[in-house]
């Protein structure tokens, strides 16, 4: 595993350290996936914030539901168990999620939602308000170091970004039984790329290109980042958009798991297009991800 997905110190990228960048782009090119270490960002935050979605989940599910809005495709707030589902399957995921965005005001997007406040959680936005700040941040360090992979301006993705349809995700996979391994059926993202915190927990696998499923290790304060299927479109597949999936082993302990992915998208009204075809028409983002989302059941 060690030698399919390598792991990156990020001050050895923010040096622009040569070693460091090949092994980005190497990564890059052949599945997707990389680890980020020594990025910077207070491992506190990281267990708080699973502490606290954590005790979300555990509300009752009449509380959870009220803030439930599917007329949004769950764009903010809560994603009830069994509703989403991967692209081209037909048996939902074993999962309930909850969304949360950026702190916005009226220099972004209009289709940008605002965030929702948790009132039976006391500081639940706080928490989540500064892990998405730091997620963003550290997003926008490691699509510079891309960037320079792709012969790239170190700035190409900034004003795309900078007041993006980002989001994270907190996810609860219930207790399972051993009839279902699939917590999360084969996919890929749908962003420009993802951001994991803590993936200590067993189960996330990702599809080599003979086909083969390999599990991802990683300790709780590395960052397991990959490649969304945006930014597949406009490098034109250069770089990988892997799918991966989530599973139960037969030997894991039947019970929940935790996990929070950071999914950077651009702005609604970034055009996607070929950076390296002039004459490509391109697709508007905001499309792009309505489209994908009426495809995972989310509409």
């Amino acid at each position: 595993m060690e030698n399919l997905i390598p792991k990156i110190s990020l001050k050895n990228l923010l040096s622009n350290n040569s070693d460091s960048l090949n092994s980005l782009s190497s990564a890059l090119k052949n599945h997707g996936f990389f680890v980020i270490t020594e990025h910077n960002i207070p491992h506190d935050l990281f267990h708080k914030a699973y502490e606290f979605s954590e005790k979300f989940f555990n509300l009752d599910l009449t509380i959870k539901n009220k803030y439930s809005f599917r007329e949004n495709a769950g764009a903010r707030g809560y994603t009830p168990f069994g509703k989403e589902t991967a692209l081209g399957e037909s048996v939902p995921d074993l999962k309930e999620f909850w969304h949360h965005g950026p702190v916005v005001d009226n220099t972004f997007d209009h289709r940008i939602m605002e965030n929702i406040q948790v009132s039976e959680v006391d500081k639940f936005n706080e928490v989540f308000d500064k892990l998405f700040i730091e997620m963003n941040n550290l997003g926008s360090i490691l699509l510079k170091s891309i960037s320079l992979t792709l012969d790239l301006p170190s700035d190409y993705f900034n004003k795309s970004t900078s007041k993006g349809n980002s989001l994270l995700r907190l996810i609860h996979y219930p207790p399972s039984n051993n009839e279902n391994m699939f917590r999360a059926r084969e996919h890929a993202d749908i962003n420009l790329i993802t951001l994991l915190i803590g993936a200590n927990e067993p189960g996330l696998e990702v599809k080599d290109k003979s086909g083969k499923w390999i599990p991802v290790c990683s300790s709780f304060e590395d960052i397991v980042c990959n490649i969304g299927d945006m930014m597949q479109l406009i490098t034109d597949k250069v770089l990988k958009s892997t799918p991966h999936r989530v599973v139960k082993y037969k030997t894991d302990e039947i019970k929940s798991r935790y996990s929070i992915p950071f999914f950077l998208h651009p702005s609604p009204d970034t055009l996607l297009k070929s950076i390296y075809k002039e004459d490509d028409v391109g697709v508007l983002a905001h499309d792009f991800l309505d489209e994908r989302l009426k495809a995972i059941k989310l509409y």
